[in-house]
């Protein structure tokens, strides 16, 4: 399985119904914080927040609702403006919008390094917020 089809399906398991905005909101933030910590010692926080506002932008096209996330943008990523936003959907547009985000910010990656590296780099980011408990056990 290709890593982009992977990431996409971990994404579609983990938040399930019953997880509302704010608890997506926090899950996209935490992946996007455990992917800045794996990527900057290695690109550089300028780096990360290119890939970032890039993955945001191109998501925004698709999402028009997240242009709100544009403004406030520097280097180190700060994914603040987004859990914000995606705090304020319902919850089906915050997993999408949120899935989104995320996957722009992959396959730039995958552009960039290749999807091998791409996956074995992010791994650990994935095993950390994408294959524990559902977004729906989590506690307020």
């Amino acid at each position: 399985m290709s890593a982009q089809k992977r990431l996409a399906l971990e994404m579609n398991w983990r938040f399930q119904e019953g997880a509302d905005a704010a608890q997506i909101a926090d899950e996209v933030a935490a992946i996007l914080q455990a992917m800045n910590a794996v990527l900057t010692p290695i690109i550089g926080q300028r780096g990360v927040a290119a890939i970032y506002t890039r993955g945001l932008h191109l998501s925004i096209s698709v999402h028009p609702w997240l242009q709100a996330c544009q403004e406030g943008i520097h280097a180190p990523m700060d994914s603040t403006a987004l859990k914000s936003v995606l705090a304020q959907q319902s919850p089906t547009d915050a997993a999408v919008g949120g899935k989104a985000v995320l996957q722009r910010v992959f396959d730039i990656l995958v552009s960039l390094i290749g999807p091998s590296l791409t996956e074995q780099l992010l791994r650990p980011a994935w095993e950390e917020h994408l294959s524990g408990r559902t977004a729906q056990d989590i506690s307020p």
